[in-house]
């Protein structure tokens, strides 16, 4: 499966330009309709071992490129996994970000609009149906679903079988796209991944993958 995705504009480092905005994790609307709930999960446990003034400096360091409307509605453009892991811990917690695209409209249609034009969306589902209406995006955290394809990404990643490539907008979905193509999986989960990583493992590393950012071939 190739994901039809429009041409996406990088997203814009954070600067020392202007201080973070802090502000509460469910007050965020998500740009994708889907997570790996694997990654979830393990963030849930670091989050859980630190302090309240740890976890504030984490996402001091981790801030959210932000989209706000003129109205004063928020999007995150990222980090979905880590703010839907705090937020389940802890409802009234809040995040850091930067503004990285002011819409003039208070118009939610008009911001999604400018989101899809910049490549800043990702409008396919759990199973990878797509691309939907931007009207099928949740309007918090809590909505998204389970996209077991990325959580195997997300631990591809941790075994640095993929390398990151943070300003890539949906780099890891690109990737469980890509995985998700290949006819050589055996069926797996979030909650078991076990059973598809020598295969995952093999094909990321192939030159079959090596189109795809963050691809190394490291045996």
């Amino acid at each position: 499966m190739a994901l039809r995705l429009p041409p996406y504009q990088p997203l814009p480092p954070p600067t020392a330009a202007g201080p973070l905005l802090e502000v509460p994790i469910l007050s965020l609307r998500p740009t994708q309709l889907c997570v790996g709930l694997a990654e979830v999960r393990s963030r849930q446990a670091d989050f859980g071992s630190e302090s309240g003034q740890q976890r504030r400096d984490y996402l001091g360091k981790k801030p959210v490129p932000l989209v706000r409307s003129s109205a004063g509605e928020v999007w995150m453009v990222d980090r979905h996994h880590r703010l839907r892991a705090l937020a389940e811990i802890d409802p009234q917690a809040t995040a850091f970000g930067y503004v990285v695209l002011q819409v003039t409209s208070p118009n939610p249609t008009d911001v999604l609009k400018e989101l899809h034009h910049r490549g800043w969306l990702y409008l396919y589902d759990g199973r990878g149906a797509g691309p939907l209406s931007a009207a099928a995006l949740p309007q918090q955290l809590s909505g998204l679903q389970d996209d077991p394809y990325r959580s195997l990404v997300w631990k591809l990643k941790k075994e640095k079988v993929i390398e990151p490539a943070p300003l890539i907008p949906f780099h890891e979905f690109r990737w469980g796209a890509w995985l998700r193509s290949r006819a050589a999986l055996p069926p797996f989960s979030s909650e078991q991944l076990d059973p598809a990583l020598p295969v995952a493992r093999a094909l990321a590393r192939s030159s079959a993958a090596s189109h795809l950012a963050g691809w190394t071939g490291r045996r």
